[in-house]
């Protein structure tokens, strides 16, 4: 490939806005971030919405056959189409080829192609998506994971949630010491199902994790825990209402803001708080959720992403490649089985 940069793998063909809103996106990745992209798709779609005499250095257009459709079932659409975007994408991650791969498609044929061709890390026993929600704390987002892989988790898949999700803290989003929390109906230690009770007993019992409790709905936003583990059921319940409820109070920002000239007054002398404001409750500020427990770097995005949340997806990828989340993830799960023999 020739370049010395991260190298990231782009299914051109992934999204509601594809190719156009995802090559918009990898391009200004490109400029501002200095990764090479790899385009994978359909060449001729993607070429049409390329800007006219596009410099293709650190740009490569990787062709593929065919593109997995959100109403396909994603296990068999992955077996069936082989050359379809998301697999040619994958295959270049497991061929060394490049060292992260983004999707904005079906999240379920992502996960499905990148458990047949990158496989599990070893000792995780399920993959987990993980993906950041903003605090009231500023500069102090909380992970959540997982929000839709597995909807249905024994015990012992939460607890390699959270040592997953407390090494992707540490190293990707700089929390020094993540302060790890069980989602839950309460506090207490005796609360919530079985599950409940027997993963608190095992994240207490970790000692490679600082695990301080459960947390309840009301605390997933209040900044006091830095990752968040639950089963995908709930959390996907969870991360579908986060996003609606900051859509809601933008939305009421904007139409309680005075009429007439008193409001352009106001707005423009509260439009940087209120682009702040933006910022931090915006799902596109954050891109894409990391896919967890798999031999590589893979992220999934909304199927409704845009440039802006396409570019934010391939910088938090170029972040975890430059911090080796993966060999840390290796190397301290390693640690964590060695112990627990």
């Amino acid at each position: 490939m020739g370049s010395t940069g991260v190298r990231i793998a782009i299914d051109a063909m992934g999204g509601d806005h594809a190719p156009a809103e995802i090559v918009a996106g990898a391009m200004r990745a490109r400029e501002e971030l200095g990764v090479k992209i790899l385009l994978v798709g359909d060449p001729q779609q993607i070429e049409a919405v390329m800007p006219p005499k596009t410099n293709m250095a650190e740009l490569e257009i990787v062709p593929a056959e065919d593109a997995i459709t959100m109403d396909e079932e994603p296990l068999n659409a992955v077996r069936k189409k082989r050359k379809a975007s998301i697999n040619v994408a994958m295959d270049l991650v497991k061929k060394q080829q490049a060292d992260a791969v983004f999707s904005a498609g079906h999240s379920g044929a992502a996960m499905a192609s990148a458990l047949l061709r990158l496989g599990r890390l070893p000792g995780i026993d399920r993959p987990a998506i993980g993906t950041v929600f903003p605090t009231i704390k500023a500069g102090q987002p909380v992970l959540i994971l997982d929000v839709g892989a597995n909807v249905d988790c024994r015990p012992k898949f939460l607890e390699q949630f959270a040592v997953m999700g407390s090494i992707y803290s540490q190293y990707v989003l700089g929390m020094p010491e993540p302060k790890i929390g069980l989602l839950n109906i309460g506090e207490e230690d005796t609360k919530g199902n079985e599950t409940a009770l027997r993963a608190h007993q095992l994240l207490r019992d970790n000692t490679q994790i600082n695990f301080i409790g459960n947390a309840e709905g009301r605390d997933v936003l209040s900044g006091e825990f830095d990752v968040i583990v639950c089963d995908g059921f709930v959390g996907n319940v969870l991360l579908k209402f986060a996003e609606a409820v900051g859509g809601v109070i933008l939305q009421i920002l904007r139409e309680e803001l005075p009429q007439g000239l008193r409001g352009q007054i106001g707005t423009a002398i509260l439009k940087p708080n209120l682009k702040r404001v933006k910022q931090r409750m915006d799902h596109a500020e954050h891109g894409g959720a990391l896919l967890l427990g798999v031999n590589g770097i893979c992220f999934i995005g909304h199927g409704s992403s845009q440039a802006p949340s396409i570019f934010s997806a391939i910088r938090m990828a170029k972040e975890a490649v430059d911090n080796q989340v993966l060999h840390r993830l290796q190397s301290q799960y390693q640690i964590l089985q060695s112990e627990s023999d």
